[in-house]
């Protein structure tokens, strides 16, 4: 069991000595919730005002406990429930024991979104609370909900330069209250966000930000430039690092079994290697550009999925009777613009959230091909999905946009991006901040207007205009790329990438969960087709492997 590092914990006999760490500001906030709950206020209603970073359990003077993480759940709580007790910690790992076997379900999750989002985990009965709720237990009985949902006003009319100077001082102060006090530093990828963040910190600091950059030497990949102009045009302290083939077969196994519980991003290994490189420069405590794409719209899929709503608004007689029949002759799709306007068609039938995973990999490659008769037998293949439709009509509004916003504050924030960053920069020992998750820009987000977001079909058009005389042009116009990894590029050529990930492959397949055969295509027919398209699949798979090796080496799929 992994040793906890703990500032709080439940003394009541009714809970195990799990020791969970509470990220609230102070002891002074605790009792201040005590005192709320007390008075007869439920928890959901009492959290609903609480604003900031936590993940802390409160034991009321009743007996109830009550366990809660902030909106975007940045820092995890795990719990599980043991003869009528309930025990709790920060990572999943912790409440395993010898009576927890893994859930292929969890598997089968991690395969479809490459991680696993919550509520389940990968341990058959323990779970992690999701972003926004808070669970209460009570007479050896859980009850879970959601004390926030995101709500959207989208009626208003304030001018854009109002809203300009607004947004402005709000993301100022949402910088400014993320630094510490120790060397003020931020990572830096050139894109939009981290390099607001690193000029942010020169305006609300003493001295410029130092700032972190990770390359790769592959083409298609590296986007230093980037960085490298958003440092000079804000004189950062600037510094970086190309991260080599080398450097992921040394780091993949340590990087993979830092996670409680399989995690699949492969951005995580470039962005430890960025926290490792401020680690050593004296850096304890970092600032993240993560969230602003998520709250003011600039993944490239808000623009499409709103193209294929249009189809929604073509008269259902001529959907029904022309264009649906059409795109069915299999003949007559072979002509290049009728094959193109099918592929239109079939997919905009396909219902949202659905229509999001239509490129889901692992469907793509087929699921019969890649996974054992066993481990087809022991999971749910549409589970993922009916949880990402439960979740989908939550939100409460009525534009696409900012419906698919909230939908990527749960499963692209809290389940992937922020675990990625704060699991890699824990791993490097350094603590990290996220300014762009600031409540007050939150709710700015939240009342900013759709069409102000996805302007016609440009992405983020509010953010980068109120910026405009703030960033340099180029970084404003230039395409999101982040830290991605060029794994499958690098895995053809080198071959001790390729020998590690084949060992990883191999592994799978003695526990009965992929198909030898399709391990042996993957390597050694596909790889070389497409290493990019490919290698995302290895990538995913090799570090299912190197967790399960480190985690549980003698997991069979039964």
């Amino acid at each position: 069991m992994p040793e906890q590092d703990s500032s709080f914990a439940l003394g009541s006999p009714r809970f195990s000595d799990t020791r969970l760490a509470s990220l609230a500001a102070d002891q002074g906030v605790l009792a201040a919730w005590k005192q709320a709950f007390s008075q007869g206020r439920s928890p959901a209603d009492v959290l609903s005002g609480v604003t900031g970073r936590f993940a802390v359990a409160v034991q009321l003077a009743d007996g109830r406990c009550v366990l809660a993480v902030d909106r975007f759940s940045i820092d995890s709580l795990c719990y599980r429930l043991d003869g009528g007790q309930l025990r709790f910690a920060p990572r999943a790992d912790a409440l395993a024991d010898s009576s927890r076997t893994l859930d292929p379900q969890a598997i089968f999750d991690y395969l479809y979104f490459h991680v696993i989002p919550s509520p389940r985990t990968i341990f058959q009965g323990v779970q992690r609370l999701p972003a926004g709720h808070v669970a209460v237990f009570e007479s050896g009985q859980l009850r879970i909900e959601p004390y926030w949902v995101p709500t959207f006003s989208e009626d208003s009319r304030e001018s854009f330069a109002v809203l300009a100077e607004e947004f402005r001082g709000v993301l100022r102060n949402a910088v400014a209250g993320q630094l510490d006090g120790s060397k003020a530093a931020c990572f830096l990828s050139g894109g939009t966000d981290s390099s607001t963040v690193a000029g942010m910190i020169g305006l609300v600091g003493e001295r410029p930000a130092a700032s972190y950059s990770i390359g790769f030497d592959a083409e298609g990949y590296d986007e230093m430039e980037y960085a490298r102009l958003a440092a000079r045009h804000f004189k950062t302290d600037h510094h970086e690092y190309y991260v080599s083939p080398a450097d992921l077969v040394a780091s993949i196994p340590t990087v993979a079994a830092h996670y409680d519980q399989p995690f699949g991003n492969s951005s995580a290994l470039p962005a430890y290697y960025c926290a490792k490189m401020a680690k050593d420069d004296g850096v304890t405590h970092i600032l993240a550009g993560d969230g602003g794409d998520e709250l003011f719209g600039g993944n490239t899929r808000y623009a499409k999925q709103t193209v294929f709503d249009w189809y929604g608004r073509i008269p259902g007689s001529l959907r029904r009777g022309l264009l649906e029949p059409l795109s069915d002759l299999g003949a007559i799709k072979q002509i290049p613009l009728i094959k193109k306007g099918a592929s239109y068609v079939n997919q905009a039938k396909v219902p949202m959230p659905d229509r999001l995973m239509t490129y889901n990999l692992l469907f793509h490659l087929g699921l019969q091909d890649v996974l054992t008769p066993q481990m087809l037998a022991a999971v749910d293949i549409d589970g993922p999905a009916q949880q990402q439709r439960a979740l989908w009509p939550q939100a409460r509004t009525g534009d696409l946009v900012n419906r698919m916003l909230a939908f990527d504050w749960r499963y692209t924030l809290a389940d992937c991006d922020l675990p990625k960053v704060v699991g890699t920069t824990g791993l490097a020992g350094l603590s990290v901040g996220f300014p762009m998750l600031d409540d007050a820009l939150l709710a700015f987000s939240e009342k900013l207007r759709p069409d102000f977001k996805l302007k016609g079909l440009r992405l983020r058009w509010f953010f980068k205009e109120a910026l405009r005389d703030f960033l340099p042009d180029e970084i404003i116009t230039k395409k999101k790329q982040g830290f991605g990894l060029p794994f499958g590029v690098w895995t053809a050529r080198h071959d001790g990438l390729k020998a590690l990930a084949g060992r990883s492959l191999h592994g799978l397949a003695d526990r009965g969960i992929v198909r030898r055969e399709f391990v042996e295509s993957l390597l050694n027919e596909r790889l070389s087709q497409h290493a990019g398209y490919f290698g995302e699949m290895i990538w995913i798979l090799m570090m299912l492997e190197q967790w399960l090796a480190a985690k549980a080496p003698n997991y069979r799929l039964a």
